[in-house]
C-alpha cells in the first residue's frame, strides 16, 4: 500500500471462497485505486483465511479507516446442519410450538408433504410454570425453581446453548429476563438467548424458531468473529470493525455476536443491494439478482432500485416444504442449499440429489485435486466443458489480485 493510502476494505467469507475489495486514496482523496482478491475459505477458522488474504494483500491495516465484514458462516451452519446443540425453554404447555408450526403447506394436493423438522427436539425443550397475558399483564407468576434441575439435564446433554421463548414476551418480557438471568447464574459457560432480545413481534411459532436458530448459530459465530477481532487488532486496525447484516445495514462485532440470527443472509444482502446499485448505473432499475456461492443460491427482484426488506422471511422455503421463519429484517429473497461445491449423491431408489451438504474449500470438489472424493456441481460443470478448464486451473493456484486495467 502506498505511504499515507487511505483505504476501505470489504470482504466477504463464504463457505468455499473469500473474497476482499480495496478502495484506497492519497490523503485528499483525489486519486482512487481499486483492486479485489481471493482465495479459499478456511474452516472451521473462518476467520484465518480473511487474516490470511489481507496479509498476503499486503494492506496495511494501521491505514484503513473503514472495514466491513461479510459471513455466510451462520446461513452455512444452518443449511448444512453442522450448528450447535440447543436447548429450549418455553412456557409451560407450549414446548410443542416448534412441532406444531403452521397448518399452511406450499402444495395442498402434494400427498406426501412433512413439515419440516424443529432444530430442537423435543427432547430437549423443557417447559416452565406462569404466564403473561398478550397485553403484557401476568396471569400467572413465574416459578424458576425447576431451572436447577433443566440446566442440570442440559449438561449431561451436552447442550451448547440455551434459548428462552415464553408466551407473550414481545409484550411483557420481566418473566423471560427473570428466568435468563437464573440460567446464566447457573450456568456461566454457555450463551443464553431470550427471544425478547431477537424479535419482539408476535405470533409464538415465528418467534421461537426465530430464537433457536439464533442460538443455534451463535458458538460458531461468536467464537469466529471474537478471533477476527483480535487478528485485526494484532495487525494494527485501530478502527470498529463491521459486520454486515442481512437487511443491508452494518453492525458492531460485538453486537452481531449476540444476535448472529441477523447475519444469516449477511453475504446475499450486500451482492444484492450492490447487483441494485449497478443497475441504477447502467440504466436497468428493475434487476434479477442471480448470487450462487459455493454452498447456497439465491435470488432476489430488485425493482424500481429499490431492494425490498421484509421481517417474515422463510428460509428453505420451496414447492415441498413450507421453509423455517425468521423474523427479523432480511432482504427480499429465495435461497437454496444448491451452489458450486454442493455435493451429489444417489439414494437407495437410485434417484439423484444434489446438496445441501456441501465439499466446502477443504477438501473441496474432487476438481481442486486435494483429495475431495464427492462430485460436486462444479464438477458436473467442468466436465461438460461449461467451465474453461484453462482458466479453473489458474484460478485453483492460491490468491489473486486484481486491479483496473488488468483485462
Amino acid at each position: 500500500m502506498t505511504a499515507g493510502a487511505v483505504a476501505r476494505v470489504a470482504t466477504d467469507v463464504g463457505g468455499t471462497f473469500t473474497d476482499l475489495a480495496c478502495f484506497r486514496s492519497d490523503p485528499d482523496r483525489r486519486k482512487i485505486e481499486i483492486f479485489t482478491a481471493n482465495s479459499d475459505t478456511t474452516p472451521p477458522e473462518f476467520e484465518r483465511g480473511m487474516l490470511d488474504l489481507l496479509d498476503r494483500a499486503n494492506i496495511d491495516l494501521a491505514r484503513v479507516d473503514f472495514l466491513a465484514h461479510g459471513t455466510a458462516v451462520a446461513i452455512n451452519a444452518i443449511t448444512e446442519r453442522n450448528g450447535a446443540k440447543v436447548g429450549l425453554v418455553a412456557t409451560e404447555g407450549f414446548r410443542g410450538t416448534l412441532e406444531i408450526g403452521r397448518g399452511s403447506r406450499p402444495d395442498s394436493f402434494y400427498l406426501y408433504y412433512r413439515k419440516p423438522r424443529p432444530f430442537v427436539p423435543r427432547s430437549l425443550r423443557r417447559e416452565l410454570p406462569g404466564r403473561m397475558s398478550n397485553r403484557g399483564v401476568e396471569t400467572r407468576p413465574p416459578d424458576i425453581a425447576p431451572l436447577a434441575g433443566i440446566v442440570e439435564g442440559f449438561r449431561r446433554d451436552v447442550v451448547e446453548a440455551i434459548a428462552l421463548c415464553f408466551l407473550h414476551s414481545y409484550a411483557n418480557p420481566d418473566h423471560e429476563l427473570m428466568a435468563a438471568a437464573e440460567v446464566r447464574r447457573l450456568w456461566r459457560d454457555e450463551p443464553v438467548i431470550c427471544s425478547c432480545d431477537i424479535s419482539r413481534e408476535w405470533r409464538e411459532y415465528e418467534r421461537t424458531n426465530t430464537t433457536v436458530l439464533s442460538g443455534y448459530v451463535q458458538p460458531g459465530a461468536a467464537s469466529n468473529l471474537k478471533r477476527l477481532e483480535s487478528g485485526l487488532a494484532e495487525r494494527g486496525f485501530s478502527g470498529s470493525p463491521y459486520v454486515t447484516q442481512s437487511n443491508r445495514g452494518i453492525d458492531s462485532l460485538d453486537a452481531a455476536s449476540r444476535r448472529p440470527v441477523a447475519l444469516i443472509e449477511s453475504g446475499p444482502a450486500s451482492g444484492i443491494w450492490g447487483a441494485a446499485e449497478l443497475g441504477k448505473l447502467i440504466g436497468d432499475r428493475n434487476v434479477l439478482a442471480l448470487d450462487i456461492g459455493g454452498t447456497t443460491a439465491k435470488c432476489s427482484l430488485v425493482e424500481s432500485g429499490s431492494v425490498k426488506i421484509i421481517t417474515d422471511h422463510w428460509g428453505e422455503k420451496d414447492r415441498k416444504s413450507a421453509g423455517y421463519p425468521v423474523t427479523v429484517p432480511v432482504v427480499d429473497l429465495v435461497e437454496t442449499g444448491n451452489g458450486g461445491g454442493s455435493i451429489a449423491r444417489v439414494d437407495g431408489f437410485q434417484k439423484l440429489h444434489v446438496g445441501p451438504r456441501s465439499a466446502g474449500a477443504v477438501p473441496g470438489p474432487a476438481a481442486y485435486g486435494r483429495g475431495g472424493p464427492n462430485a460436486t456441481t462444479i464438477d458436473a460443470n467442468l466436465w461438460l466443458g461449461r467451465i474453461n478448464r484453462e482458466r479453473f486451473q489458474r484460478a485453483r493456484k492460491g490468491i489473486h489480485i486484481s486491479t483496473p486495467g488488468d483485462g
